[in-house]
């Protein structure tokens, strides 16, 4: 027994099959860090790799899930299937559910064709870029067409989290300022379409125009992103918007690029989830271990080297002395 009843086989076989309820019980203990959950992603893996994953990013506010709520309902209309993983790395309170302006999603919720998976912390240091990566995978297996990945903010965090994704879009507004300096000061990895949402607002073509001007400093033509007009609520531009981000996909994927991405993105995906996993150990240790702990006292006192402590960590960690 899994959970609740389910198998993991039967879990797998439903996942496979697209049944949301043995989806949705695997993407829980994924996040809950079940081994369960590890095993069915491994047993589920080689079915992966078939939807269009797109990472959704920008500042808080800017509209970003009345954006990916517009974006569903046109891929829908386009007889394609959604899943939507929607992030919130900040938030302590949330614990999985809908998080404040994503309501807007549940518009969707009663398409049989849309997934929808809201993920928080959970108080997992750490933990959220590896059940996330685990979750769009999960999703991919039950066969959609389409995976959307939202997260809150552009700090480096988020920008690792939507980095498994297959092209990112970037959503600005008239007045988010520190996402533009972050584009001026190459902070943020340049996206692949940026979207300045709210187009009403007066400086919406103000902002657009300063965009474009950051954006054409890249010397490499084939990476600068279109920019475009889009105004959510009433799916304005939405159309467009999607069909700028199928254009790049096809781009990337014609010149062997998105391969390369993928085969990027997963490799660093690796090794970032195993250092985290790592850093998790050595927390461990130091605060449980009593040998390592008292060597880190020691280490405060100015008693005992940092080195001499490091390896005492390194020791208890992997049962190998550090160099």
């Amino acid at each position: 027994m899994v959970s609740r009843g389910w198998t993991q086989d039967e879990l797998v076989t439903g996942v496979l099959a697209g049944d949301r309820r043995a989806l949705a019980r695997s993407i829980s203990l994924v996040e809950d860090g079940e081994e369960g959950g590890a095993e069915i992603v491994r047993r589920i893996y080689p079915s992966t790799g078939r939807a269009a994953s797109i990472g959704v990013t920008g500042p808080p506010g800017v509209g970003k899930s009345s954006l990916v709520s517009a974006l569903v309902g046109h891929v829908r209309g386009l007889d394609r299937s959604v899943g939507v993983v929607s992030v919130d790395p900040s938030s302590p309170f949330t614990r999985g559910a809908l998080l404040g302006d994503r309501i807007r999603l549940a518009d969707h919720f009663l398409d049989p064709d849309v997934y929808i998976r809201s993920m928080g912390t959970r108080g997992h240091l750490g933990g959220l870029a590896e059940a996330t990566l685990q979750a769009l995978l999960l999703v991919d297996a039950s066969g959609k067409d389409v995976v959307f990945l939202e997260t809150v903010g552009t700090g480096q965090s988020e920008v690792e989290v939507i980095g498994i994704a297959d092209v990112v879009l970037l959503v600005l507004m008239p007045g988010s300022g520190d996402a533009v300096q972050a584009l001026k000061a190459g902070i943020m990895e340049i996206p692949d379409v940026i979207a300045v949402n709210k187009m009403d607002h007066p400086a919406a073509k103000t902002m657009l125009q300063e965009v474009r001007s950051i954006i054409a400093l890249d010397p490499v033509r084939e990476r600068r992103p279109a920019i475009l007009l889009t105004e959510a609520l009433r799916a304005e531009g939405v159309p467009e918007l999607w069909d700028a981000l199928e254009k790049r996909r096809a781009e990337l994927d014609e010149r062997g690029e998105l391969e390369a991405r993928r085969e990027r993105n997963l490799s660093g995906e690796v090794e970032a989830l195993a250092v985290a996993r790592v850093r998790r150990l050595v927390r461990e240790a130091m605060r449980d271990d009593v040998a390592v702990r008292a060597l880190v006292e020691g280490v405060q006192r100015r008693e005992v080297d940092p080195v001499t402590a490091v390896a005492a960590v390194v020791d208890a960690v992997t049962g190998e002395r550090a160099p």
